[in-house]
């Protein structure tokens, strides 16, 4: 699997809404500036992502993006999907059902691909977040965050 910048951009907005206060809401430009993103590719990944159910928006002075549900409810399976991300196995001809290396390495595979797909939608974002707050609190900072 190779996580492209879709991916990873999605889940940096994602984890800097999970900082919110009570996760309030933020502009795109807010979250943009903080995580070093590009704004107009971002504001395409949190629409993905409102249609997808894990975010939603708010108008008005004081609107912008938030998430849609707590953040131990939205896992990393969830974002990378919903902004089509495949974790899916490049596909490959059936193996040799004459050698057995052919089906023993295709099993592997097979096996693999399905652990990976588990894992990521077993952590969720709160995760995600518990982990960079210890990340900062080891390098001595208080509040600021950069994924």
């Amino acid at each position: 699997m190779k996580l492209t910048t879709r991916g990873h951009y999605s889940v940096k907005a994602l984890l800097d809404l999970s900082l919110q206060p009570q996760f309030g809401p933020t502009s795109v430009k807010a979250i943009a500036d903080r995580q070093d993103l590009p704004a107009p590719y971002l504001e395409k990944l949190l629409m993905e992502m409102r249609r997808a159910g894990l975010v939603k928006s708010l108008r008005g002075a004081t609107g912008g993006y938030q998430l849609a549900r707590h953040p131990s409810q939205i896992s990393l399976g969830q974002i990378l999907e919903a902004v089509g991300e495949t974790i899916d196995p490049l596909p490959r001809s059936a193996p040799d059902s004459e050698q057995a290396e052919d089906w023993v390495t295709d099993r592997l595979w097979h096996q693999l691909h399905q652990k990976l797909k588990e894992s990521l939608y077993t952590i969720s974002l709160e995760d995600l977040y518990f982990d960079a707050r210890s990340w900062q609190a080891s390098q001595g900072e208080e509040t600021s965050f950069v994924v």
